[in-house]
């Protein structure tokens, strides 16, 4: 179900963003950056800061994550049924092993790990691709564009600091 496209892109873009609906249908979306992949048809996140996703799961639990490659501008949508497991559940210390080797010390912080069940993965890209952009020059562009946005917070740390 999770190609392996998808599942390199998780890997190396561990932040996606999940979208939620309350009881009354109103949306939530929460970027979390713990998201790891369990098995060929499971992703899961450590729930830290989470009050209103886990809230949300709990009374709709078809949630959607969209995880993007920001230099190449390509991404993938999952869609899929999510479950909340706390600190509690008997599964929890074997779904937690990943977490802890990636984020030892962000994860004493988790009250649960969220899995999604994943029903769908489809792969997205920008626009530019249409007109004939390729991944290499997009790569580039997006480098030196998050270079120069490194340069000017740097700038402004310095002046800040005086």
């Amino acid at each position: 179900m999770i190609p392996d496209f998808a599942k390199d892109m998780i890997a190396n873009w561990r932040l996606g963003h999940i979208a939620t609906a309350d009881q009354e249908g109103r949306p939530n979306l929460s970027p979390k950056g713990t998201f790891v992949v369990h098995d060929d048809a499971t992703i899961g996140f450590a729930a830290i800061r989470s009050p209103d996703t886990l809230a949300n799961i709990a009374v709709r639990p078809e949630v959607e994550v969209s995880f993007v490659d920001i230099l190449t501008r390509r991404s993938v949508l999952l869609k899929g049924q999510a479950r909340i497991v706390t600190q509690d559940a008997s599964d929890f210390p074997a779904l937690s092993r990943p977490y802890r080797k990636l984020w030892p010390d962000l994860t004493l912080h988790a009250t649960a790990i969220v899995v999604i069940s994943v029903t769908s993965c489809r792969p997205t890209c920008s626009p530019a691709y249409d007109v004939g952009a390729e991944s290499d020059e997009l790569r580039a562009q997006w480098m030196r564009q998050i270079n120069n946005i490194n340069i000017q917070h740097k700038s402004a740390e310095v002046t800040h600091a005086d």
